[in-house]
């Protein structure tokens, strides 16, 4: 009988074509929607007896959630397992963050499993297979510097007339919702996404202290 390694493999090679979301908002590229990654990893697990239970692990923090997903598979069959670690994502601090959060780290549990290529820079999606092996072009990655770059200075056009620091967070907190699908892919790349951390900081931090001068005027 195949052990759960050759299933999750053939399960792998098997799955069908993630299609993109249309692009919204201003959004740079097409959304990769956590139900059209999950409506293809079940059909390929299902098809070879497998199942996924995950566990959900949750840390808030003053300005976030932060959600740990760890996936089981089973085999339905030989009662076998594989866990799949290390997927996780940052929410926001209002009724939808712990629930995007955990949405957002199942998918990437869903792609590490079948081990399947994104197509994060082809908007149409494209049929999902395993990588490639060493010494195939690697293949095009989002370049988050570049995301990074751009909410930096969305960062700095919010911060430009702001006179205090509760203002600026409540306009932060506008723009976070609409460039949400540019943050996700931030902070995928830690370097990045704590380059816009401490700019976020000591933007915030500079307008504190605009305002305590401001008020020793006064």
């Amino acid at each position: 009988m195949s052990n759960i390694y050759n299933k999750l493999s053939k399960a792998s090679q098997s799955a069908d074509k993630v299609i993109k979301a249309p692009k919204k908002g201003g959004m740079p590229f097409n959304a990769l929607m956590h139900d059209a990654v999950q409506k293809v990893a079940m059909e390929a697990l299902h098809e070879h007896g497998l199942y996924p239970v995950c566990n959900y692990e949750n840390n808030i923090t003053d300005r976030y959630v932060f959600v740990k997903c760890e996936m089981t598979i089973h085999d339905t069959e030989t009662k076998e397992q594989i866990v799949i670690h290390g997927c996780s994502a940052l929410g926001n601090l209002d009724k939808y963050g712990t629930g995007n959060a955990m949405s957002y780290s199942r998918k990437y549990a869903f792609l590490n499993a079948l081990n399947l290529e994104t197509g994060l820079d082809n908007d149409d999606g494209y049929k999902a297979k395993p990588f490639k092996s060493p010494g195939v072009a690697a293949i095009p990655k989002t370049d988050t510097t570049k995301l990074a770059n751009d909410w930096i200075n969305k960062l700095n056009e919010i911060a430009k007339d702001e006179t205090s620091p509760n203002k600026f967070e409540k306009n932060y907190q506008i723009q976070v919702k609409e460039f949400e699908s540019e943050l996700n892919q931030i902070k995928l790349d830690p370097i990045e996404d704590l380059r816009v951390e401490k700019e976020y900081t000591k933007l915030k931090s500079q307008i504190q202290n605009k305002q305590g001068k401001n008020n020793g005027r006064l």
